[in-house]
């Protein structure tokens, strides 16, 4: 399974200032936002095959609760805001999506990118994963795709959203979709073999009687 990502604006991304428990004088500052909101339909993905998707309840539980997941900046490994596994990272479905709380290193880069946060220079967020469990139909004669199971790797404020618009984003979206069609057309040719061996043996005990 190849991992993807997904971006999405984040007009409600947000700097947190509050009191440090221990030493009230103190400020202690968090990242907070939706990384993923449940059951609405994504822009129109895919470049020669388009279809929409949305994710749904329940699709990060279990990777929340097993998986170790990191919160990055810009996707680079050499800028981690935080893990969960640390307790530097806070990820849970709440109503409305995926909630992330970033606790981020008293470092130069992580004190510029709040400022960044703050002057509204940085709104989007991606997160990588790969799926695990989907539901594919039909809707308004486009073909949509519905994610129930992920398992989540990362989630990262972006500076230059790597829209599924662009050549890379485009042919991971075809790629995903020809795999659809392949699986489909597979059920299908499976399920006419199936067709075509019943048939068979019903002519065989015909000839029998």
């Amino acid at each position: 399974m190849e991992m993807e990502r997904r971006t999405i604006n984040m007009t409600e991304l947000r700097v947190q200032n509050k009191p440090n428990s221990e030493d009230e004088e103190k400020i202690v500052r968090t990242i907070e936002g939706h990384a993923a909101v449940f059951n609405e339909w994504s822009e129109t993905l895919g470049g020669f095959f388009p279809y929409k998707e949305r994710v749904l309840p329940g699709a990060f539980k279990d990777s929340i609760e097993k998986d170790d997941i990191r919160a990055l900046f810009n996707h680079n490994p050499d800028y981690v805001l935080g893990r969960n596994k640390s307790g530097t990272l806070e990820l849970k479905e709440d109503e409305k999506g995926l909630k992330v709380i970033i606790h981020p290193p008293d470092t130069q880069w992580a004190r510029d990118l709040l400022v960044s946060i703050d002057r509204g220079d940085i709104t989007q967020m991606s997160f990588g994963f790969i799926v695990e469990s989907d539901r594919w139909g039909l809707e308004d004669g486009m073909d949509v795709r519905e994610l129930q199971k992920v398992k989540l790797f990362d989630v990262s404020p972006v500076t230059y959203p790597a829209y599924p618009q662009t050549d890379v984003g485009v042919r991971s979206m075809d790629e995903v979709f020809k795999k659809h069609k392949d699986e489909e057309r597979q059920k299908k040719a499976i399920k006419a073999k199936e067709k075509l061996d019943l048939y068979k043996r019903k002519i065989e005990i015909l000839s029998k009687v």
